[in-house]
């Protein structure tokens, strides 16, 4: 396991940068960079959140002894910086998923919802939908996001959109398509497809590192999958 001052180097030449380029960023001298890496010195909380966001990693993985993250709305263990929820300025935000919390947005806002959606990936044969869906709600309102609902909520805007978003999607009447009722939070990553096109050249038409609205439907026509991806 790296220690501080080795993550500080590792993902400062993973940047390309020097370490004049850290302190000019810092606003601080070289001499005070090249000290931490030297582990002699360590920087304090702020800096910390700064190289976090310099680096794009979280402080937990610069310190190189992480805490146990775990999401502070659907209780998910995080252990990759990937998966970690983004603010509005691009930074990571450790507390959250990226499921759950997307540029700056809490993406669900109905506890009940949530644990229906969550229920269908922890459910299996030795943890019935029963048992998963009475853990849930048990620990839920122990979450940080639910705890403090009142205060970190929008008052329904988002939920106001998605509905909009639903009520717009329904109102294309396409084909095979059945009505959507709801709008999940999907990351990029774990549903990109890749097609061929007719060059035989391979796409996708997602990015990985975006968080979108979409669900999975059985067509009315085939009962083949129908995916709708709408970025957040």
């Amino acid at each position: 396991m790296l220690f501080l001052s080795e993550n500080l180097k590792k993902y400062r030449i993973l940047k390309n940068l020097t370490q004049e380029d850290v302190a000019g960023y810092l606003g601080i001298t070289s001499q005070s960079v090249s000290k931490w890496e030297r582990g002699e010195t360590v920087p304090n909380t702020e800096t910390l959140k700064l190289l976090s966001k310099e680096f794009d990693v979280s402080i937990s993985t610069l310190l190189g002894e992480p805490r146990k993250l775990v999401c502070q709305c659907c209780g998910m263990p995080i252990e990759d910086d990937s998966i970690l929820g983004r603010n509005k300025d691009g930074t990571i935000n450790e507390e959250y998923c990226k499921w759950c919390y997307a540029d700056g947005t809490y993406t669900y806002n109905d506890m009940d919802e949530l644990i229906d959606v969550c229920v269908k990936h922890m459910a299996n044969e030795v943890f019935s939908e029963e048992q998963a869906r009475a853990y849930m709600k048990d620990m839920f309102p122990k979450l940080g996001y639910w705890k403090r609902y009142d205060e970190l909520s929008d008052n329904g805007q988002f939920e106001e959109f998605k509905q909009q978003l639903i009520k717009e999607i329904n109102d294309f009447h396409i084909e095979g398509l059945p009505k959507v009722e709801r709008l999940n939070a999907l990351v990029g990553k774990y549903v990109n497809l890749e097609y061929t096109l007719p060059n035989g050249k391979q796409v996708k038409f997602l990015d990985d590192n975006k968080t979108y609205l979409g669900n999975q439907l059985k067509s009315e026509n085939d009962g083949k999958d129908v995916l709708e991806f709408l970025q957040t």
